[in-house]
């Protein structure tokens, strides 16, 4: 997992002087632990909130302490390295991490406590043989395939993986904890595939008790669902995109705050005729005199090259067009004749009303938030603010 530097409360800390960064990821905590207050209220469920790729770009134990904080009981990350992270990071809640090889050496997550989310009975083995050697069960959770064709079992394979878990836990070397599975529309509230998946979930743990399994925790729900889908919500809802403050459907009154601002500063500045060519290949050429204001952020630091020719910033007290391919580590924008001046503040999303946001720069790149989120790298500072920083 990305170790990014960190600032908690305007002092930066942890392995990197952030200083010389030409850009800052600022993070607010107190956003984090809002969304996770307003999503349980929706919900009527505990939370996991759901960590993974370092919290969605955001540094995952910062995140995961203030979402405890604030009343989630569990969290979800993707990988080992991950949870041991967490561990690491001096966090002791509930983890449940779902993706593995299936010859990976198990022992250490479970010697730190974690979850294992089990999709194969391949897996199911190498996980019982490292309790075994270890001499105390694993806690793992089963995953169904429900209509994702992802991870998962289905079918046959289903009834294959509950009934070699129940073995195992007669023989004393797994506990299954939860059943769980992972919806494919829920960002469609309408959608016919949802029900679906709820009927195939229900039909699925169904299975599993008559296998002989007790499993205290069952989850299918995401953002999407958690926040407009009542039937999926069983003993807890993963959160992950609403935990970071983007609404996951569009269009939702949520109540959610935005937790990343991304910043930078205009680096140089400089006044062209009509007709001058602006970035590589020149494909992009000014209409009239105008400024324009180089911002060092490029795509090395997560800003797509496909949102050429629509992305917006916040600069000068305005939306100002980025113009010209965006660059490695750099993108121009044209700011017209507004009074900008070197080292003034660029806003490239944030939560202010007029601002653009992170779905927009999902819009302008053809994408969603996740991947815009997620792609911030690590040459931005992480800066962190609010209470529970």
């Amino acid at each position: 997992m990305i170790s990014h530097p960190t600032t908690v409360s305007g002092t930066a800390v942890g392995k990197a002087d952030v200083t010389g960064a030409l850009a800052t990821a600022e993070v607010d905590l107190d956003a984090i632990a809002a969304n996770v207050r307003s999503v349980a209220a929706a919900a009527g469920t505990d939370l996991m909130a759901v960590v993974k790729a370092d919290g969605f770009g955001h540094g995952a134990v910062p995140v995961a302490r203030a979402a405890l904080a604030a009343g989630a009981t569990w969290l979800g990350v993707t990988s080992s390295a991950e949870a041991l992270a967490l561990r690491a990071g001096g966090i002791s809640a509930p983890v449940l991490s779902w993706l593995h090889r299936a010859d990976e050496d198990f022992g250490p997550i479970l010697a730190a406590g974690v979850d294992v989310g089990i999709s194969t009975v391949t897996h199911l083995r190498a996980v019982a043989a490292a309790a075994a050697r270890r001499r105390q069960p694993a806690m793992v959770q089963l995953k169904v395939d429900t209509g994702l064709s992802r991870n998962g079992a289905r079918g046959s394979d289903w009834a294959d993986l509950v009934g070699l878990a129940r073995a195992y836990e007669s023989a004393g070397t797994v506990r299954v904890r939860g059943v769980w599975s992972h919806l494919a529309d829920a960002d469609r509230p309408h959608a016919p595939l949802v029900r679906r998946q709820v009927a195939a979930f229900r039909a699925a743990v169904r299975v599993a008790r008559g296998a002989g399994l007790d499993p205290v925790l069952l989850h299918l729900a995401n953002s999407a669902a958690a926040l407009t889908q009542p039937t999926t919500r069983f003993d807890i809802c993963r959160i992950g995109l609403a935990l970071y403050g983007v609404d996951p459907v569009g269009g939702l009154r949520t109540g959610l705050r935005p937790a990343m601002t991304l910043r930078s500063s205009v680096v140089n500045l400089k006044r062209v005729p009509g007709g001058t060519a602006v970035s590589y290949g020149g494909e992009y050429v000014t209409a009239a005199s105008t400024t324009l204001a180089l911002v060092p952020v490029g795509f090395a630091d997560g800003l797509p090259r496909s949102v050429q020719g629509r992305a917006e910033v916040w600069v000068g007290g305005a939306r100002c067009p980025v113009v010209g391919r965006i660059a490695m580590d750099q993108c121009v924008v044209d700011v017209g004749d507004r009074p900008v001046r070197l080292g003034d503040p660029v806003t490239l999303f944030g939560p202010g009303p007029d601002e653009p946001g992170v779905a927009d720069w999902a819009r302008w790149a053809g994408t969603n938030p996740n991947e815009v989120l997620t792609g911030i790298g690590a040459r931005v500072a992480r800066r962190y603010r609010g209470a529970a920083a």
